[in-house]
């Protein structure tokens, strides 16, 4: 072949050395090298159609030092035969933007396919690099790092159980008569070994297979064609290999990948998964989190670029629930102990109690030995779908860490069958699978006297006595507890990739003539042997079916399941024994509000916790307390502080108090607002109805004093100081005592116009028959003609002051009422809990101006009566009216400072008082006295005891 190729090297970041592949044609006269095909062990079954694998079942991997003086050895997993393995060169996918469609037109002469094969004859080990006459360069990329060696971990059984659940699909798809009859599918798996490049490695082996079969490079042109690749189960596998898989549509199938990226179906557009993306299990723990009330949350993410891109975005999905997230630390098993040691610190010098974790378990492993060699056990960890629970890599106090923990797992369906598959398998009767010695080995302990591929048995080992296997250990008590079968997560996905594939090639395999007809034959070998990958991709992308079971598979626009997840509870006993107990759901396609359903009560929690733990960074808020943040502290932690008065806790916002409408007022927890009780003085509460007994009893007691005065009225004792003007009197302060009535009950309109205003009138005659009598006293008295005085004033200055004051007093109640008259009013102001229903008086001067003419009233009666306090006893009631006016007017001066400071209802109970006590004052000074003469004294009230008295006096 007369073709030149020549090789443009872009080198990108970060982990991965990528080259781009330009092929020129230019005229050459041979090669001198070619890049060695890669010659990786694999577990292989035949068949008409291969479904190839590439997946992690060792966990550790080993590089020799490359020393420039030799071909270097090949990177070997652990329990390999390093005889069988030799390096194999990294090809490295295509990722720069030029070269995307390379390779993808149909006119091009030049496949990239077609290049791998051309250079990938066995070179030569000392004349690459001779003479060429054409431009040719080979470069080797280790796209594993050489700090990629894991020290313990080695062959995983968890991840076996994933490659057997697809050899399982593959035999339940070979003995389905109605799914592809007529042809049998094959499988061939390699080990990722958790390495970059072991997994390129793998997938490449399988590419240049297939192109074998294409160009028929060994005799046999019937090779079984590859209809895709299963795998790998972790994203920072599965990209490289879904980078150079993508320039050609050639199918992929990940069972675990979880990496957003990855539905970018410009970047990864023949990439699929039976797993959902990261996105939708950080909704899934935000929802988790939120429901549980764990606000302070840890994260620990795996130290490369998507480890940093998850825990961002969980970050902000905990901050848009009001969670805070106290650190966000990296981790990796390739850390150093002085690296682990900073993260210890961390985690134990925090006070979360809740972290989340977001890597394998693998990057966990170092991190938690070393939390349980400082009797860490007070945090309950959460851990996402990277992270399988699995004792077997964990010290027992590391493990023991978990208790309580909680755990995403993907939904799986069921697998009738898997299990007695399980039992059945035995390194004699599969002998195909290369796997299975070491599995085996790890699994009872022993060492295999000649292992053929496996590790020779080394002396260290038989001196220390260990067992030969001899193949009659008995497997099948051992598959419960082995396998894991409590949580067939990620086995059940990689089940359903295969059986994906199978109903994608029943799709493209549908032949319309005539089933066992020679027509119907030609179409199904026509098929077969014109299988081409891009026609895989298509049927897979479109396949919708149900498994033996029923669960439903298809894959969205972005190449994806819909995300469901099933929330386990880890559960480990003292006899060192565990449970995965499955205690709820999470379905991202459920209505809003019923995405999660969680059985709490069903958790079992670590030590020390009977109930759900707090991971609070601060105590909610009591009811009536806002919060108030902490400068430079997250907002998770904050002080309470009482909400002012008047106002509530916002349910809605936490951070602010909320004032309660004017018409209500916050209960005693100050979460809510009630509406504010009417407060006004009423009958059936006990202060009003005292007073209006009050009232009552003293009025009747005033007729009391009346019905006396009339019965009496031609005693001495009852004429003496104007009978007229007492008995007025006695009907004025009844008066007085009956209209604080008008105080009491629910105030209206018509009981606001007549308090004021019946009250002033009614004091006004009081005060003025007081007046008059006491003027009729002194001008008696001061006169040297009384009987003439008696006859020409005495009368007519009664009169004239009993009918003159009141009249004024109307006349101020007239003006007040026409212009601005009293009014009920709902005053929400003066208590705060309260709605006083009151009398507003309108006009305040017009209201001081009624009281003030009172007073002035009273003071001149009282100036008077002073005056008079000396005239002679039997006729003098200076005395008593003197004493009735300073009770009188000692009450209204109590009762300004007392009305200005009462508050609601007590405004009217002060004014009440104040009507009651001087009008009992009046009543009691003035009448009592002669009352009790006239009942008990009656000796006295004779007209010749007055004279005897007054003849005594005069002598």
């Amino acid at each position: 072949m007369n073709a030149k190729a020549t090789i443009v090297l872009m080198i990108l970041p970060p982990k991965i050395m990528l080259l781009s592949l330009i092929i020129v044609p230019q005229e050459s006269t041979h090669f001198s090298c070619h890049l060695e095909k890669p010659k990786n062990e694999a577990f292989f079954i035949r068949g008409d159609v291969i479904i190839g694998a590439v997946t992690v079942l060792h966990a550790k991997i080993h590089h020799e030092d490359v020393t420039f003086r030799e071909k270097p050895p090949a990177a070997i997993c652990q329990g390999e035969d390093r005889r069988s393995t030799k390096l194999s060169v990294l090809f490295p996918a295509v990722t720069n933007p030029r070269y995307k469609d390379l390779g993808r037109s149909q006119n091009s002469k030049i496949d990239f396919l077609l290049l791998i094969t051309e250079l990938g004859q066995e070179q030569e080990r000392t004349d690459c690099g001779s003479r060429h006459s054409g431009s040719s360069l080979l470069v080797r990329a280790p796209l594993g790092r050489k700090d990629e060696k894991v020290r313990e971990w080695r062959f995983h059984i968890r991840y076996y159980r994933d490659a057997l659940a697809m050899v399982f699909a593959i035999v339940e798809i070979n003995q389905n008569s109605q799914l592809l009859p007529n042809v049998t599918l094959g499988f061939k798996m390699y080990d990722s070994c958790v390495s970059e490049s072991r997994a390129l490695q793998g997938a490449m082996s399988l590419l240049w297979e297939k192109q074998e079969s294409r160009m028929g490079n060994n005799n046999n042109n019937l090779l079984p064609s590859l209809a895709g690749i299963v795998g790998d189960a972790m994203s920072t596998l599965s990209i490289p290999i879904a980078r150079i898989l993508g320039l050609y549509n050639f199918p992929q199938i990940s069972f675990g990948s979880l990496d957003p990226v990855l539905g970018d179906k410009l970047l990864f557009p023949s990439f699929l998964r039976t797993v959902p993306n990261e996105r939708i299990q950080d909704m899934a723990l935000s929802h988790l989190l939120n429901h549980l009330k764990w606000t302070w949350v840890g994260i620990l993410t795996r130290d490369d670029d998507s480890g940093e891109l998850a825990g961002q975005y969980l970050k902000k999905q905990i901050a848009q629930n009001d969670g805070c997230v106290a650190f966000l630390e990296k981790i990796h098993f390739h850390y150093s102990q002085a690296k682990i040691a900073q993260i210890v610190d961390v985690v134990t010098k925090s006070t979360v109690t809740v972290i989340v974790v977001y890597c394998e378990e693998m990057h966990l492993k170092p991190l938690l030995e070393a939390l349980s060699a400082q009797k860490v056990t007070d945090k309950v960890w959460i851990c996402t779908l990277s992270f399988i629970f699995t004792p077997g890599i964990f010290s027992e106090d590391a493990w023991r860490l978990f208790n309580g923990s909680i755990g995403l797992v993907l939904h799986s369906g069921n697998m009738p069958g898997f299990t007695r598959f399980l039992s059945r398998i035995h390194p004699f009767t599969n002998q195909r699978d290369i796997f299975m010695k070491i599995f085996w080995e790890k699994v009872f302990a022993c060492k295999w006297a000649e292992n053929g591929s496996l590790e020779r048995t080394r002396a260290e080992d038989m001196k220390s006595g260990r067992l030969f296997c001899t193949g009659a250990e008995e497997l099948e008590p051992l598959i419960t507890s082995l396998f894991e079968l409590g949580d067939m997560s990620y086995t059940f996905q990689a089940y359903s990739a295969v059986y994906a594939f199978a109903f994608a090639l029943q799709d493209l395999f549908t032949c319309t003539e005539r089933v066992l007809s020679s027509a119907y034959e030609a179409c199904m070998v026509y098929k077969l042997h014109h299988l081409h990958p891009w026609k895989v991709l298509q049927h897979l992308k479109k396949v919708h079916f149900h498994t033996p079971m029923g669960e439903e598979i298809f894959f969205d626009e972005r190449g994806e399941i819909p995300g469901k997840f099933d929330i386990m509870n880890v559960q480990i006993f003292p006899d060192k024994m565990f449970k995965l107990e499955k205690v709820g759901r999470f379905d991202a396609q459920a209505t809003n509000g019923k995405e999660l359903l969680l059985n709490s009560s069903a958790i079992m929690w670590s030590k020390g916790y009977n109930q759900i733990p707090h991971s609070l960074c601060s105590e909610i808020c009591s009811p009536g307390y806002r919060k108030v943040f902490i400068e430079g502290q997250p907002t998770c932690c904050f002080h309470c502080v009482t909400c002012s008065r008047g106002e509530i806790t916002d349910e809605h916002d936490p951070n602010v108090c909320l004032k309660c409408p004017e018409e209500k007022w916050p209960n005693k927890n100050q979460d809510q607002c009630l509406p504010r009780q009417p407060q006004f003085l009423s009958y059936e509460e006990t202060m009003g109805a005292a007073l209006a007994i009050a009232a009552v009893t003293f009025c009747l007691l005033t007729l009391f004093i009346l019905v006396i005065f009339r019965k009496y009225a031609e005693t001495p004792v009852v004429k003496a100081n104007n009978r007229n003007l007492s008995y007025i009197l006695l009907m004025a302060l009844t008066l007085c005592f009956l209209s604080t009535l008008l105080f009491i009950g629910h105030p209206v309109k018509s009981t606001c116009l007549l308090r004021q205003t019946v009250f002033g009138i009614t004091f006004s005659i009081t005060v003025s028959c007081m007046l008059a009598k006491t003027v009729t006293v002194i001008m008696a008295f001061k006169s040297t003609k009384p009987n003439v005085l008696r006859k020409k004033l005495g009368c007519n200055v009664t009169s004239f002051i009993v009918l003159f004051c009141p009249v004024v007093q109307v006349f101020i109640c007239v003006i007040w009422l026409a212009s601005s008259p009293p009014f009920p009013e709902s005053n929400m102001k003066s208590q705060s809990d309260k709605i006083v229903i009151q009398c507003n008086e309108g006009s305040p001067l017009l209201f001081y101006s009624m009281l003030g003419y009172l007073g002035v009233l009273a003071i001149v009666s009282f100036i008077v009566a002073f005056l008079a306090r000396k005239l002679p006893n039997s006729f003098n009631e200076g005395k008593c009216i003197t004493f009735s006016m300073f009770v009188f007017l000692s009450v209204w001066l109590s009762f300004i400072p007392a009305y200005l400071s009462a508050e609601g209802k007590y405004i009217v109970v002060v004014e009440i008082f104040a009507i009651l006590a001087s009008s009992a004052g009046l009543l009691s000074c003035l009448f009592f006295p002669k009352c009790y003469i006239i009942l008990f004294q009656s000796e006295m009230n004779t007209k010749e005891y007055i004279r005897r008295k007054h003849g005594s006096n005069n002598g």
